[in-house]
């Protein structure tokens, strides 16, 4: 058996470009007469933008920590051991960009031993050992502090959560072994389940504290101060931390079969990380820690040798690093400051935009429509959402009533857009009318104003043709709901200028939306996907397939939602309106479906009612299907949805509507939702082998969102 150390060296040499985490040791008189204590903070020399996380090199620094506190608590020379972070930063686990270059099996088992090893050992000093949860802490950070035998928490703790099921992984250092025998199966369950299906949610110190992970819960002000008097109180036998037993009985295997529902209604049995997960924590119930982490290293080795987990990452790498420095974008010091906002329109839409650029931007912002009462609504609408922010104690009474003060309404485009340097329109979705409000606009608006349209599916350069100025006219096409869906498709008209275009970005990036650039192509990147995507679905339930087979047949991809809900949350007048543009772009690919205009035609608002709580199929759309004889399995459906999907992102990439493939999985992801474990789109495609049948080859080179060969 190799030791730890050799281990880990030998990790490390995979591995050179990791940023290495140092864990210091100090030493100090407790307070109380409590005696001497070693406390290791845990510091990669970043500052708070740059996370702490474990690499091989990390955790051989960790485990060198712990053979020094080691021989000084068999000695006798110290009462205990501490663990932190550097300011606002615990730790954040595991280092990912290590665990993408892992080619082989026994490498990745290597990484587990070796957390598991370093770690165990806090559990095993002849001291008690604490961990002070100073700042973030997520994975591998989490999971270092359940080894040690107490824990506080600061209530300034912006995030905690064991968010490896998110990417595609078991939380693997103890996590899916440790966390149920401390706080029981059933909160275990949420937090490494159901919180990283939820969107990767987070927890705050005070719910880490409620949970009963932390001991203690103390203000961020004084935290390690006031931790280090409750050690010592502790330690001295003057505060006895007593934890509720944990029930082992029926509860538990309630737990594990509520996570196994929850997995399927988030993932479908698509991807394997949360039920190897479940798998771990149901077999943790008999207490046996060690045969606990053997299985959390064979899971883990499994995983990251899977194309679930390179899609998470990759999908993640999309999300924090080209998400914030988007592709084709010009040069940022040719942006124009932005001192006031226009918003055309005070319908629900045109409402959101305003509350969106009021909240991030901070200056005025002023709608105009054709009447006042619709402007009225549409301020009020402002209003009444930022006094519910005042209500939650989002903002303050001082802010809400300096935001209010921002917003105003004016019938007068002249008056209101005069002095105005960003003015968006959010009006009816058709040609005409765009053309006409664009040119009421110019009219009145300074020279340099910046003209943005939120079209979902129209061209931008015909919209501007008639002006005089179409340079700066740029789509800026965001998602609903606007407060929630990131993404941001800001699209270059034929006639953009770099200027407008770079003041586009710009104030996306202060409106914290993922921007991305895309060709003014129809229906641009997300529409034009789903549209084909959901096309398809329509057209195998036109031509004879149930309903509820069409439905299930793409279950497997794990959607947020499944294609006829979505068509429900969308509107089913939009989706034929969008599907009508396609369709007289490329009338040989998308299709109108007769089914779904005689549903709008008959004013309903979806395919389904929920009288029993669940969606069934409304007997008055089931009336109104025309429906042919041809019946397809779900495999075939599901090979014709994909199919058409690869051949539409084939050719959007070869008409250069975005830079990369990346570009179209970022869309899908922060746009539509799509989940972590697909890495979007095309890493999916290229694994079941799609992207290769319809266009010849893989959409990524092979080690990107995959095994490297």
């Amino acid at each position: 058996m190799s030791t730890t150390a050799e281990l880990l060296k030998g990790a490390a040499e995979l591995f050179p470009d990791e940023v290495v985490t140092q864990a210091h040791v100090r030493h100090f008189d407790l307070p109380l007469g409590a005696g001497r204590f070693a406390l290791i903070t845990l510091d990669n020399g970043h500052d708070h933008t740059k996370p702490t996380t474990f690499g091989p090199q990390s955790l051989a620094n960790l485990n060198a920590a712990i053979d020094q506190v080691e021989r000084e608590a068999a000695e006798g020379t110290i009462v205990g051991v501490g663990v932190t972070g550097k300011p606002f930063i615990f730790a954040v686990g595991a280092d990912l960009k290590g665990v993408e270059l892992l080619k082989r099996h026994e490498d990745a088992l290597a990484i587990g031993k070796g957390g598991h090893e370093v770690f165990k050992r806090l559990a095993g000093l002849a001291v008690p050992t604490f961990a002070y949860y100073n700042g973030a802490a997520m994975g591998g950070g989490v999971e270092v502090g359940l080894h040690c035998t107490y824990r506080t928490v600061s209530a300034a703790l912006p995030a905690f959560s064991l968010p490896e099921v998110f990417l595609g992984l078991v939380p693997g250092w103890g996590g899916c072994t440790l966390l149920p025998n401390l706080i029981g199966a059933e909160k275990a369950v949420t937090v490494v389940i159901e919180n990283s299906l939820n969107q990767n949610r987070q927890l705050k110190g005070r719910q880490v504290y409620e949970l009963g992970i932390a001991d203690a819960l103390f203000e961020g002000a004084d935290f390690l101060e006031q931790s280090l008097i409750w050690t010592a109180a502790v330690l001295k036998g003057e505060i006895v931390v007593e934890r509720p037993a944990v029930d082992r009985g029926e509860a538990w295997d309630q737990a594990v079969a509520k996570g196994r529902f929850v997995a399927d209604s988030k993932v479908h049995g698509a991807a394997p990380a949360a039920y190897r997960a479940l798998d771990i924590i149901a077999a943790a119930k008999d207490g046996d820690l060690q045969k606990g982490y053997d299985a959390e290293d064979q899971a883990l080795a499994d995983l990251i040798m899977g194309g679930e987990l390179r899609a998470g990452i990759y999908a993640f790498n999309l999300v924090q690093k080209r998400g914030k420095r988007p592709a084709g974008a010009p040069d940022k010091n040719l942006a124009r400051p932005v001192t006031k906002v226009g918003v055309v329109g005070a319908g629900l839409m045109a409402s959101q935009l305003a509350l969106l650029f009021l909240r991030r931007l901070e200056v005025p912002v002023v709608l105009t429509d054709i009447d006042q009462e619709r402007i009225d609504k549409g301020v009020g609408y402002v209003h009444a959402e930022i006094d519910k922010l005042l209500s939650k104690g989002r903002v303050n009474q001082d802010k809400a009533n300096r935001l209010k003060a921002l917003v105003t309404g004016v019938l007068d485009k002249a008056e209101g857009f005069a002095d105005a340097d960003f003015i968006i329109e959010a009006v009816f979705e058709e040609m005409g009318v765009k053309q006409k409000v664009f040119a009421e606009v110019e009219a009145v608006a300074p020279a340099h104003a910046v003209l943005a349209t939120n079209t979902s599916s129209l061209s931008v350069s015909e919209m501007a043709s008639k002006l005089q100025h179409p340079e700066r006219v740029v789509g800026f096409h965001f998602f609903n709901p606007v407060a929630v869906l990131p993404l941001l498709e800001i699209v270059r008209g034929e006639q953009t200028d770099d200027a407008s275009l770079a003041t586009a970005f710009a104030v996306a990036k202060k409106l914290k939306k993922t921007a991305v650039l895309v060709k003014d192509a129809p229906a641009f990147v997300v529409n034009r996907i789903l549209t084909r995507f959901m096309g398809e679905v329509q057209n195998v339930i036109d031509e004879g397939t149930p309903v509820e087979v069409a439905e299930k047949a793409v279950e497997p991809l794990g959607l947020p939602m499944s294609p006829l809900v979505l068509l429900e949350l969308v509107g089913p007048a939009i989706g034929l309106h969008v599907s009508e543009t396609l369709n007289r772009a490329f009338p040989d690919r998308f299709t109108v479906s007769p089914n779904l205009k005689a549903v709008v035609e008959a004013g309903k608002r979806g395919f389904y009612v929920y009288d029993s709580g669940r969606p069934e199929l409304d007997p008055e759309v089931s009336a109104l299907l025309k429906q042919g004889d041809v019946v397809l399995t779900e495999e075939q459906v599901r090979a014709r949805v994909l199919e058409a999907v690869a051949q539409e992102i084939g050719l959007m990439l070869d008409e250069g509507v975005v830079a990369e493939a990346q570009d179209i999985d970022l869309c899908l992801i922060t746009g539509a939702g799509w989940p972590f474990h697909l890495g979007g789109i095309t890493p999916y495609l290229d694994r079941e082998g799609v992207s290769e049948r319809v266009t010849g080859k893989r959409f990524l080179a092979p080690g990107v969102a995959s095994v490297p060969a």
